[in-house]
Formats: C-alpha cells, structure tokens, sequence
C-alpha cells in the first residue's frame, strides 16, 4: 500500500510539473489555446475609466466649468502714486524727462462681475490707493471702474462699471456644501499673460491666520499667482465659491498653497458697502481665551467647549450687560462658541446698537446675558 501511494504521488508531481511546461511555454497545444494567466496590462488600464463612471466620480474635463465662469472675470489694472523720483530736483530734470517727478505704477488684478448693474468683486490691496481703474472684459470691452466701497479687514473691494449691452454675470454659489476634496477652478490674470484657468481641488476649509482675524480662508492647492487677486474661484460647476486672495510663496510663485475668500463673506460685506459705503461690525469689548483641556481642569470647569473671557473691557457693552472675567461663552445670538475665532466672528455678524443674547458659563450655573451690541473700530483689539 505504501507503495501505490509513493508511485501515485511521484506521478501527479511529473503531471503537474509537465503541465506548468506546455503552459508556459507551448499552449496552444491545449484545448482551447492559449490560456492567460492574468490579465493583460492594457485591459487594466481600460478598466479604471470605466470604474471611475460606475462610481458616479466627475469627468476629467473641466471646460463646461471654464467656459461659463471665464467671461465674468476681468482684468483689473489700478493706477497708482508712485514714490518720488530721487532726481526731481537735479538742475535740467524736467527738461529732459518731463514732470515725472511721481513715477505711476501699475497695480494688475482681476475681478468677478455678480451682478447685472456692473457691480464687480475684487481684493482691496488691488485697489488700494488707486487714481484710476481700468477694467477689461474677455470680449475685448473696457472701461473705467468707480469704487463702490472697500473693506482691507476681509481684503475685498466693490467696483461698478458701465457698459453698453449685457454682462457676463456670475452665478454665487453655497459654501456650506462645499467639501474638502471637491475640484475647484481658478481663474484670473497671473503676471499679466492674460485669462488663465488652473484646477486643483479644496485642500481645508475654515483656515485662519491667513492675515485676517475675520477669515475663514478656502485653502486650495490650484495655482494661484500674482495677477491672480481678486480672480474668480469656482467649483465644477461653474459657481463662484471664493474670491482669489492670498497665497504662501517663498519665491513669490505659486507653491500649491492658496487662499481664497468665501463667497458668503464677499456677499455679505458687497451687500453693506453697496448699501452705506462701509461694512459695520459689532463689538463686546472682551479678551478671550481659548479653553484647554488643562485650563478647564485647572480652573474646575465641567464643560470643555467654549471660550473663556479672560478680561472685560471697563464701561464697555459686555461689562453693562454682567459679563465677568472666568465665565465661559458657549453660545451668541444662537451661534455656537467652540473657538475664540468663533467668538470673533459671532461677535463681527452682530448689528451695532442691537441687542443679542449671550449665553455663559459661570461655575455651575449658565446665564443669559442681554449686550447691547457697539461699533467695533478699525484699531479695536478686544472683541
């Protein structure tokens, strides 16, 4: 018995090993021919467009997008005072080069046009200190802008223009559905080489520090360049979604990490400079804190969410209204506090001369408190 089964098992050894050779390397001598062992590598390649479209994922062309947002970005060129010329007073000066003596300078830009009236979208520091402002659509049209307002605390500026005919105008879109990951396009006029679109996608949202304790940036990682400011930031869809502001640059070129403001921010201060020149926002008068885990235990707080008031400015709305130094904001006008720049931003959406309530935290005891909403000013540093 023990014999049979050494020659079965050296039989199906030498079958198999036999197999392995005519499969290799002779199959067509097999019924059927040839017979593939994996898959051919061009099969696989063909395979993943088509798994992209069963997952329901976006095409790869963006030019719908492009060609419904592109024409309501311009070009924004800002005339400016430049220094004086250091030879203005040498004897035959002006004789020779002219009165020049304040060289111009040119401030290049874009901008977005939102609305039908010729009301355009832009950032402040293109504008800023501006004698003249020349606006150039994609049709070849251009005219001069007049500033409607500006707003340097969110870096964006309002311009109205007249011209004969439509407008390309457009479409605002929703910040709140928008999500990190989501393909977005950036459009304006990097270095003066003319419309440009870059794509990328939504690398953060609610990014601070950026340069303005009043934003929450969209980060993106679409190329964003100097020219860029004030250019449109739209969604595959063709939905203005930001307004081009900033980026992080250590060669002063893009480096896949820029900044955008929202769209909703932009409406909202377009909407108060068009209405009385000037956004206003509110002010309490208190020095936050951010609430550590650590300062919460410190101080014995049973709660971990919200902001300690760390001071209260003498006299000032949050003081008439009980606020005290240790209690813990958690909530204003409805608005949940997580953060101080929750706070800030809360604070900023409140109407001067209105009432709000605030809800504390103080020791185990939560109170609501009615501020009597002031004026923040430009130098203000409590909130």
């Amino acid at each position: 018995m023990r014999r049979l089964w050494l020659v079965f098992s050296q039989t199906v050894t030498v079958a198999v090993a036999l197999l392995f050779v005519v499969l290799t390397f002779k199959p067509e001598w097999l019924p059927g021919g040839r017979v593939p062992l994996a898959l051919p590598a061009p099969t696989l390649i063909q395979a993943v467009p088509a798994a992209l479209a069963a997952s329901g994922s976006t095409t790869a062309s963006f030019a719908g997008a492009a060609a419904q947002a592109a024409p309501a970005v311009v070009s924004v060129m800002a005339t400016k005072r430049g220094r004086t010329d250091p030879h203005a007073n040498v004897p035959g000066f002006e004789e020779f080069f002219g009165n020049n003596a304040q060289r111009r300078q040119l401030g290049l830009g874009s901008g977005v046009i939102v609305s039908p009236e010729g009301y355009l979208l832009t950032n402040h520091h293109v504008i800023e200190g501006a004698t003249e402002i020349e606006v150039m659509l994609t049709d070849g049209r251009s005219t001069t802008a007049k500033v409607v307002g500006s707003d340097p605390e969110t870096d964006i500026a309002v311009l109205k223009i007249d011209l004969p005919g439509a407008l390309p105008v457009m479409r605002l879109g929703d910040v709140r559905a928008l999500r990190v990951g989501d393909a977005v396009l950036a459009i304006g006029n990097p270095f003066n080489v003319g419309q440009t679109v870059t794509a990328g996608i939504v690398s953060a949202l609610d990014r601070t520090g950026a340069g303005s304790q009043f934003q929450n940036f969209i980060q993106t990682d679409a190329a964003i360049n100097p020219g860029n400011s004030g250019g449109a930031l739209v969604d595959a869809a063709g939905v203005l979604v930001g307004i081009n502001t900033a980026i992080f640059s250590r060669s002063g070129g893009s480096m896949g990490i820029g900044f955008a403001v929202p769209v909703d921010t932009a409406r909202s201060v377009m909407e108060q400079l068009i209405a009385g020149g000037e956004v206003r926002r509110g002010w309490i008068g208190v020095e936050p804190r951010e609430l550590t885990p650590e300062l919460a235990e410190s101080l014995a707080l049973e709660l971990r969410s919200g902001v300690l008031i760390a001071g209260v400015l003498q006299n000032g709305p949050a003081a008439k209204a009980g606020l005290q130094p240790g209690d813990v904001v958690v909530k204003v006008a409805e608005r949940p506090v997580r953060a101080a720049s929750d706070l800030f931003a809360a604070v900023a959406s409140l109407e001067p001369g209105k009432s709000a309530p605030v809800v504390v935290q103080r020791g185990k005891q939560q109170l609501t408190l009615t501020v009597e909403v002031g004026k923040r000013s430009r130098d203000a540093r409590a909130r």
